[in-house]
């Protein structure tokens, strides 16, 4: 490739959002990605667009990835597809037009500029999580329960920030507004990005905005799993719906289809276990990625709800009745994990009583003083304990991972308690 094409594909990275606003105007801007259906412009949510970020290499602007096909390449390509041009000299020419180059030329030695942080990085997605205190006794904890979902507070890649920025579509000015933040980690257990879920005033569901959830900066990076098998699905409510009924298994939430289909398959899997959601676009993830799995030599099975997804079921019928349902779609080398989950999380909650652990059975008894929080804060859960070393780029010490490869996350161990906060352990 010659300097001057180089040149160009630079320039169209710098001007990604102007390229996606005219050659895929079915959907817009989400975040640091613009987000559609397909290269044919259909709407939907499975090719997604880099706007920002370094100008090559992993993460680097102008470059998107198709989940449902496993393509992925530049913007130039994205111009060609959408225009039928396949002849390059013109293919070119069309790009020079859209940013204003008639003519090929050589390019004028570049000005420098001052640039503005960027608010999509790693580094802005570590900030934002460190800013955030942990689930238990706030709104997100309140949010979680209306769920049916109890071990959010044991989560430590799960946070809340009562005045997270939000800023929908055609808005002139953000708004504060309190959220659920999820960390998204590489294999060191560093923070490479955030995934966001805007929350209702009083907790009770998600706020009513027209773009409730988003990510922020780096979702594809690859992990080693935390054991031989995986189970690996769409949403973070869904996936800690299966924590909930079987605390055996480890569980990666790919965030969204698009992402499930993308997943990066981790060296040492040896069995997979996909929990689709009952309708078209999970059923292709699942389709797509089983395809990828079997190809490695991965052994698949996809777990089935009966209702649309399985907090559906959760809430629906319970607990009990969901382990029961998975008992009979879990293979029999792994069903010994069901008998033992909840064993297992009276042992991690030190609460003998069903169910397993309930951080806040004292917080949800009384109304809170302080807005944004269901329990009054307490001084000694203190920033430094639980941010302060993440912000500098340290990883987990507990283990508990959100942790994204194509766009996954993973939940592993338990956070400190409300009560063993309060005592300062």
């Amino acid at each position: 490739m010659y300097s001057g094409t180089e040149d160009l594909i630079r320039a169209l990275a710098e001007s990604a959002e102007s390229v996606c606003r005219h050659y895929l105007p079915a959907r817009r801007r989400e975040g640091s990605y613009w987000i559609v259906g397909d290269l044919q412009n259909n709407r939907g949510r499975s090719l997604f667009v880099r706007l920002t970020g370094p100008a090559s290499g992993p993460g680097a602007a102008g470059k998107f990835t198709d989940g449902a096909t496993g393509e992925h390449d530049d913007l130039l390509d994205i111009i060609r597809e959408r225009t039928g041009i396949f002849r390059f000299p013109d293919l070119l020419a069309e790009a020079r037009a859209h940013l204003g180059r008639p003519q090929s030329v050589v390019p004028d030695a570049p000005v420098p500029r001052k640039s503005k942080a960027p608010g999509g990085t790693p580094a802005a997605a570590a900030r934002l999580f460190a800013a955030s205190v942990p689930v238990a006794c706030t709104l997100a904890d309140t949010y979680l329960r209306s769920r049916g979902l109890t071990h959010g507070g044991e989560m430590s890649a799960l946070r809340f920030h009562a005045k997270c920025w939000h800023r929908d579509e055609g808005q002139t000015r953000s708004l504060p507004r309190p959220a659920l933040i999820a960390a998204v980690t590489d294999g060191a257990g560093l923070c490479q990005g955030v995934h966001r879920t805007w929350l209702a005033p009083d907790g009770q569901g998600k706020a009513r905005v027209e773009t409730q959830r988003r990510a922020m900066s780096h979702l594809l990076d690859r992990l080693n799993p935390h054991d031989d098998i995986l189970v690996v699905g769409e949403g973070i409510e869904t996936m800690l719906s299966l924590v909930e009924a079987v605390a055996g298994l480890p569980v990666w939430a790919a965030l969204s289809s698009g992402h499930l289909g993308a997943v990066l398959l981790p060296e040492g899997l040896q069995r997979l276990y996909i929990a689709i959601d009952r309708d078209p676009a999970g059923r292709a993830a699942a389709e797509r990625l089983s395809a990828r799995a079997r190809a490695a030599g991965i052994a698949v099975r996809v777990l089935e709800p009966r209702l649309g997804d399985f907090n559906d079921d959760l809430r629906a019928n319970g607990k009990e009745t969901l382990r029961q349902h998975l008992a009979s779609q879990i293979g029999p080398v792994d069903r010994h994990r069901l008998s033992g989950s909840a064993a297992s999380r009276r042992g991690r909650s030190g609460n003998s009583g069903a169910g397993g652990m309930d951080s806040c059975r004292g917080c949800r008894s009384s109304p809170s003083p302080h807005p944004g929080q269901s329990h009054p804060p307490d001084p000694r859960a203190a920033f430094k304990r639980w941010a302060g070393g993440r912000q500098r780029g340290r990883p987990f010490k507990d283990g508990g991972q959100l942790t994204s490869a194509g766009g996954r996350a993973a939940f592993a161990s338990r956070s400190l308690s409300c009560q063993q906060r309060r005592r300062g352990a």
